[in-house]
């Protein structure tokens, strides 16, 4: 199998399903997700949760942020340093000002927020499968970032996405880094050695 072209078929399929929701139907999504992911969560106050600034049409992490800030999370967002290393992570507070950055002008923190190590850590992706394997958009950055992560400390990962993303299986290589929970708006559960 080539795993890199069924990755971008699987990729593609996934997207245009996305697409295909619509702005209300993601935005409604959305929301119930959010219940989902903070019930998934658990006890967050006091611990540091990174979400995402989604780009175009990914599940909107606004009511998640909402729902964690009020039960006492330290919010946080990823920056990209480059293209070829790990993501770090700034804080996020409710005023912190977001700076669009990189080809794709994703908002981000500005260098004056302080760097901060997530305890738990929302992924977001294109395509993933029952056992929480993934597919990204390509340039591994979540994978390097997961995988620099555990070496260091325990973090829980959590997919967020719409249950239309959804595939039978992911084709794994050995660098992919699996979440250890997935989130929609249908359900959430616990995939890997913690199910």
């Amino acid at each position: 199998m080539d795993i890199a072209a069924e990755k971008k078929r699987l990729r593609a399929l996934a997207l245009g399903r996305r697409a295909a929701m619509g702005e209300a139907g993601r935005a409604a999504a959305s929301r119930l997700a959010a219940c989902h992911a903070l019930a998934a969560a658990g006890a967050v106050e006091g611990r540091t949760v990174a979400l995402f600034a989604p780009f175009r049409d990914e599940i909107d992490t606004a009511p998640l942020a909402d729902a964690l800030r009020e039960a006492g999370a330290v919010l946080a967002l990823p920056v990209i340093i480059a293209r070829d290393q790990p993501l770090l992570f700034r804080r996020w507070d409710k005023d912190t000002p977001l700076v669009p950055s990189g080809a794709f002008r994703i908002p981000e923190p500005g260098p004056d927020e302080p760097e901060i190590i997530p305890d738990v850590l929302l992924v977001p992706l294109a395509a993933f499968d029952r056992r929480g394997f993934r597919i990204g958009y390509g340039a591994g950055f979540y994978d390097r970032t997961l995988a620099l992560l555990r070496a260091q400390r325990p973090v829980r990962a959590i997919g967020f996405a719409f249950a239309c993303q959804e595939v039978d299986q992911v084709p794994v290589e050995t660098h992919d880094e699996p979440v250890d929970m997935m989130v929609t708006e249908i359900e959430a559960w616990a995939v890997g050695p913690r199910a």
